[in-house]
């Protein structure tokens, strides 16, 4: 059985020598996400990164991290698997992955794709600059708001005013749990109360948005790579018009200039959600990031 330990904050050196290597993958392996999100064990196993995650009261694997012999580190999770008593499920897998268990183990997975479970990637400079006739209708959210807040203004989120962020967040939560007594965000606001604590030591970036002295929206995130961005939180009041549209075009502006290197903004996934998917969609994302689940045959499991 593969030794396992949780992920915690002191890993994020180690972890980052697998995870920020060039290659494009799905917001689950970014540091912070899995140090933010459900309950994440770690182990490096024949030079890889193994991940077993507890995630929606399943555990999963997400695929292995890492360069050399894919077999002996694939071999590994289906034994760990077995003895763990569990079905081998593996998750976060893109398609050339998918090519090497279908390689490597003919016959032997079954895979499941979700367009939900994709991310939404998309040109930095689009974001920032929003040119062209198809973000019209973004520009005059963002016109709208400068012309009914002249005097607003944006600032870093760090150690002075990240405290207006938590108690903006605060009201944001009450405000949607007023509409919606049966909406669940639990896990979402365990998640950003620790990226508020920890903040600092993650290596996050942050952006507020004020308007006489209030903070009305805000949005964080971590680099994923070199030239990749990942936006983990984005929350504006919704009768503040386009206080998001302003807050993720300011975002990007303000992660353009900070880091020229930057060509992507990964905004995540939409989870199936037709609001959040038409939210994203209308933003025209670049690329896409596919991904898939995988689950031996012999586990007889059910999605």
């Amino acid at each position: 059985m593969i030794n396992f330990k949780p992920v915690t904050i002191y890993d994020k050196q180690i972890y980052e020598k697998y995870l920020i290597d060039g290659k494009e993958r799905g917001c689950e392996f970014s540091f912070v996400n899995l140090y933010l999100w459900g309950r994440q064990n770690a182990a490096i196993v024949h030079d890889h990164l193994v991940l077993f995650s507890q995630f929606n009261q399943r555990s999963v694997y997400p695929f292995p991290v890492g360069e050399g012999d894919k077999k002996a580190v694939l071999d590994a999770v289906i034994q760990d698997a077995k003895e763990r008593g569990i079905p081998c499920r593996i998750t976060g897998i893109r398609p050339e992955q998918k090519g090497i268990l279908e390689n490597l183990y003919p016959d032997k997975f079954r895979f499941h794709c979700e367009r939900g479970s994709f991310d939404y990637v998309y040109d930095i400079c689009d974001l920032a600059e929003l040119k062209g006739r198809k973000y019209q209708s973004k520009r005059n959210h963002c016109n709208r708001f400068y012309a009914n807040y002249p005097d607003y203004s944006v600032q870093p989120l760090n150690d002075d005013n990240i405290h207006l962020a938590k108690d903006m967040a605060d009201r944001w939560y009450s405000d949607k749990l007023a509409e919606n007594l049966e909406a669940d965000y639990h896990m979402e606001r365990k998640a950003l109360e620790k990226a508020f604590r920890d903040y600092k030591q993650l290596g996050m970036d942050g952006l507020i948005l004020l308007v006489n002295e209030e903070v009305v929206a805000f949005t964080m995130g971590n680099m994923m790579s070199d030239t990749t961005f990942d936006v983990n939180f984005e929350k504006a009041y919704a009768d503040v018009q386009g206080a998001y549209s302003v807050i993720n075009r300011e975002f990007a502006t303000y992660l353009h200039n900070k880091y020229p290197d930057i060509i992507y903004l990964d905004r995540e996934e939409d989870m199936g959600l037709e609001g959040l998917r038409k939210a994203k969609e209308s933003y025209y994302p670049h690329h896409m990031i596919d991904k898939c689940w995988a689950c031996m045959l012999e586990d007889e499991y059910e999605y």
